[in-house]
């Protein structure tokens, strides 16, 4: 908790106790569906929270925002982000149905009102938002045409409606590979510290 404290500290004391829980929850929830690989576990504050927190150094939803989570797996990003938006919309799908159930039943446990978690396919989503989010789920010439229909057309942010995801490593191919317009790469290590984000980056890709 300190981890995320050190980043954002303008949490209000419910969001602060939400935040808190998290350990605890996945750790139970982990015993039943392996959603967090074991080792994370003990590291889940720096490598999947404040990962998952990395979006908002980004861009800050406004009150209203919708936003698309496609492969959540156990809520990752959405969850966290969820936490930190309290008055923005999120819509967590996974094609794999254990993995939602341990989305509602931590985003219940929480008594987050804002987070719908569905067993889907992105394809079958038909619904538009003002952002789509992702956390290395695959490829984005693969990926963006999933969600290519999903972005409302008129944006109320400084930053066009379009995807964010979270990534690592060297991204030059995979973003040439895609033949995507205007992307933007965010550093994750410009804004927190620690090791495990030497690597990781924000991609942004406005609608097209």
């Amino acid at each position: 908790m300190d981890l995320i404290l050190k980043y954002f500290p303008e949490l209000t004391e419910p969001q602060k106790e939400q935040f808190a829980q998290l350990q605890a929850l996945y750790a139970n929830w982990n015993e039943k569906i392996n959603v967090v690989s074991r080792k994370d576990i003990e590291n889940i504050y720096e490598r999947h929270v404040l990962h998952s927190l990395g979006i908002a150094k980004v861009i800050n939803f406004k009150k209203g925002t919708s936003i698309l989570d496609v492969g959540t797996g156990g809520g990752f990003p959405g969850i966290p982000l969820a936490i930190l938006f309290p008055e923005s919309d999120f819509h967590l799908v996974d094609s794999v149905g254990k993995k939602i159930k341990v989305v509602n039943a931590v985003s219940e446990s929480l008594g987050l009102t804002n987070v719908i978690g569905e067993h889907a396919r992105a394809e079958e989503i038909k619904d538009e938002y003002d952002f789509v989010i992702s956390r290395a789920v695959t490829r984005l010439v693969k990926f963006y045409p999933w969600v290519r229909k999903n972005f409302k057309p008129r944006s109320k942010h400084k930053l066009k409606n379009g995807l964010l995801c979270l990534k690592g490593g060297d991204l030059l191919e995979e973003v040439q590979e895609s033949r995507l317009k205007k992307i933007a790469t965010h550093k994750l290590s410009d804004h927190f510290k620690e090791e495990f984000f030497e690597t990781k980056k924000v991609i942004y890709i406005p609608a097209q």
